[in-house]
């Protein structure tokens, strides 16, 4: 029965490693197997409430209500980032970050880190590494040097990027409030995301001479890694998922320039017009940190946003829960007028940039619905239970340190790091149950590897390869990527089973 429950998710990994095949399309057939197992071998399972289907519907709507509360980011996010291509705002914050310094090294960090984690927590879903890499080839780097330092910089912002979309399946699918698993998966990359920083300055000076450059940059990035950090635990420990990447870059992005303009050589200073083209350029993404923050932190007001909610339940336990004036979704909305009306003089164009936006999902509405449809019907049918069971078994006490290697798979094979977590969430609570381990701590873990499994996600890679005009050479760029992938993922290990000890 074991290899029965885990029949979708190996097909899901045959067709899109072995025939590369879209997340759509392997989607639909894990989606149309588990559907085919929990009416057969498990349906006594799946029918033991309510009757089978009673249970497959229930299913079905978790699965598409989840659905439409994750596009409900996607779409607004992606029509910031048009309306930011289309007025030239990127063309103008890319200048902006190349005239703080003229050292490569310190370039690399704030256009693979700052910029790149900016994007990430603003957008997600692949632009971060698809537009950093095409600004680091134009400050100089090679374009597979180029794609490799944005897959590696931005990492640490995947667990929170889209302003926390990747937390909303976990949300849905646990007792747990979005605030306790931000504060569940911050740590693990406030203590590992340093090595990040510094990997980058070590890969930007590869092979140049002197042969200790690398080193003379470490301080910069053990600053950088600070000043981002530091602010990023802080947003998810205090406000929750939706700011931590962005305000962290934000914030530890204008701290970085400002240190490196007291403290080391810097290019030509801006002028009063620079600064204020800068500010126009992301008048969007300040709108959105302004909106999050008021409502988040404003008692009152955020009681009130969050009483407004949609609600339903159906027979055996089927519910769904959503919060609309309160949904991140609906504050890049408002971000998305703003800059509308800041960059081109009407709110109108926000209303094109959602039009064409929504006409450009189509395959990822079919992914996410099916991925999560394959996930709910798992739960529903006893196959996650049976799955859970057969890992606990075989890996007894030490399964924490294999928690966030599922969680890379997850991304790896479905090239989001919000996918891995509607797939292995459910899984990683139906393990720590059934070992008797605390649960909180492993979503934590499921968070951070799905992030890890980002910088080698072929999705992701292929993307911003062919942005640079190095299609054909992701082979060389997933060999150093793998590694990081896998030493990140071991050291989250560690720290996933000491912090399972340390809430048991």
């Amino acid at each position: 029965m074991t290899l029965l429950a885990a029949l979708p998710i190996l097909l899901i990994l045959v067709l899109m490693l072995a025939f590369r095949r879209p997340a759509s399309q392997a989607g639909l057939a894990g989606l149309a197997v588990s559907l085919l197992l929990a009416w057969g071998p498990f349906r006594e399972t799946l029918a033991a409430d309510v009757g089978g289907a009673a249970a497959t519907t229930g299913a079905v709507a978790e699965a598409l209500f989840t659905a439409a509360a994750i596009l409900w980011i996607i779409v607004p996010a992606l029509a910031i980032h048009q309306i930011q291509v289309a007025s030239g705002a990127i063309g103008v914050l890319e200048r902006a970050l190349g005239r703080v310094t003229g050292d490569p090294r310190v370039l690399a960090l704030l256009i693979a880190w700052f910029f790149a984690l900016f994007m990430e927590g603003a957008a997600g879903f692949g632009t971060s590494a698809a537009l950093a890499a095409p600004f680091l080839v134009g400050a100089g780097f090679s374009p597979s040097r180029a794609v490799i330092l944005a897959l590696v910089g931005h990492v640490a912002g995947v667990s929170f990027g889209a302003i926390g979309t990747p937390i909303v399946p976990q949300v849905a699918a646990t007792e747990f409030t979005a605030l306790e698993i931000s504060q569940a998966t911050a740590p693990y990359h406030a203590l590992l995301g340093v090595a990040l920083a510094v990997l980058v300055v070590v890969l930007t000076s590869r092979g140049s001479a002197p042969g200790d450059r690398s080193r003379s940059a470490v301080p910069a990035a053990l600053a950088a890694a600070t000043l981002f950090l530091v602010p990023y635990l802080g947003i998810a420990w205090v406000i929750g998922p939706e700011l931590p990447t962005l305000g962290g870059a934000l914030l530890g992005g204008l701290g970085f320039v400002w240190l490196v303009r007291r403290r080391g050589p810097a290019g030509d200073p801006p002028s009063l017009p620079q600064e204020r083209s800068a500010l126009w350029a992301a008048s969007p993404y300040l709108s959105v940190v302004g909106l999050v923050l008021v409502t988040r932190l404003t008692p009152g007001l955020s009681s009130a946003l969050q009483e407004v909610e949609i609600t339903w339940e159906l027979a055996g336990g089927f519910t769904g829960s959503f919060a609309p004036l309160y949904h991140p979704g609906t504050l890049l909305v408002g971000g998305l007028v703003i800059g509308s009306v800041i960059q081109q003089g009407s709110w109108r164009a926000a209303g094109s940039a959602l039009r064409q936006a929504a006409g450009q999902v189509g395959p990822v509405v079919v992914a996410l619905v099916a991925m999560l449809g394959l996930s709910r019907v798992m739960v529903a049918a006893g196959m996650i239970d049976a799955l859970a069971q057969a890992a606990s078994d075989a890996a007894g006490g030490s399964w924490p340190v294999f928690a966030p290697l599922v969680g890379a798979l997850g991304t790896f094979i479905t090239g989001s790091a919000t996918a891995s977590n509607i797939l292995f969430t459910d899984f990683q609570v139906a393990t720590a149950q059934a070992l008797g381990e605390p649960v909180l701590p492993l979503i934590g873990s499921q968070g951070f590897g799905a992030a890890a499994g980002n910088m080698i996600a072929p999705h992701n890679v292929i993307a911003a390869a062919a942005v640079v005009g190095a299609t054909g050479d992701e082979g060389t760029m997933l060999r150093t990527t793998l590694w990081v992938a896998l030493a990140y993922v071991i050291a989250g290990g560690v720290l996933a089973s000491l912090f399972v000890s340390l809430a048991g």
